[in-house]
């Protein structure tokens, strides 16, 4: 299944391509002592884990010096995958639950990744300055669009505005009906894959 990283991202250095390498194996270790991923996903990580986050890469190229919060990370999705793919920008990885970020911890520790941080903390309570808000599975747009207000950089210095981007499943007109500004990227668009027939990438701009 790491063909499937290799093919659709083929300008990845070698330090990279060993991390996605490795991290399969370090979640399959860390997920039998505490439990984050269920037992069906960790089988299919690249697809289900790994390439959904890095549907972000294909949306947006983050640039050297981008701050980007991955709100609700639970073991590390989208934030891991995609802090290897822009190791020149710095990811905050948050989760109210400890044992996650405890998982968390070990695998960023385990591939050596230098540029995440990570948070114990609810959304409500994270004070943190930041260009991006990345979510996947979380919580309503509307609950992400209050529990960033105030937090995003002034300043935007990549291709879009500031702002947030979430991948979501399923049928989310009635969510999205009430925000005039957004922009909504079905994920098969860049993959040809049938786990992300229902799959949308969403982003709202600050």
């Amino acid at each position: 299944m790491m063909e499937i990283i290799l093919n659709e991202f083929p300008d990845l250095n070698q330090n990279q391509i060993d991390q996605f390498f490795r991290l399969e194996k370090i979640y399959k270790y860390w997920n039998n002592q505490i439990n984050v991923i269920s037992r069906k996903d960790i089988e299919n990580i690249y697809i289900r884990h790994v390439l959904h986050s890095l549907s972000i890469a294909k949306f947006i190229n983050f640039k050297k010096g981008t701050i980007v919060l991955d709100l609700g990370t639970g073991g590390g999705f989208p934030g891991i995958p995609l802090s290897i793919i822009f190791p020149d920008s710095n990811f905050i990885l948050a989760d109210s639950i400890k044992k996650k970020i405890i998982v968390v911890n070990e695998v960023v520790t385990e591939l050596e990744i230098k540029n995440v941080k990570t948070e114990w903390s609810r959304a409500e309570d994270l004070s943190c300055k930041y260009d991006f808000l990345v979510t996947r599975a979380v919580a309503k747009m509307s609950k992400i669009i209050q529990w960033s207000k105030g937090n995003f950089s002034m300043k935007s210095f990549n291709d879009i505005p500031n702002g947030i981007i979430a991948l979501k499943g399923g049928d989310i007109k009635k969510e999205l009906v009430n925000l005039r500004e957004k922009k909504v990227v079905d994920i098969k668009e860049f993959f040809d894959i049938h786990y992300f027939d229902d799959k949308k990438v969403v982003y709202v701009p600050n």
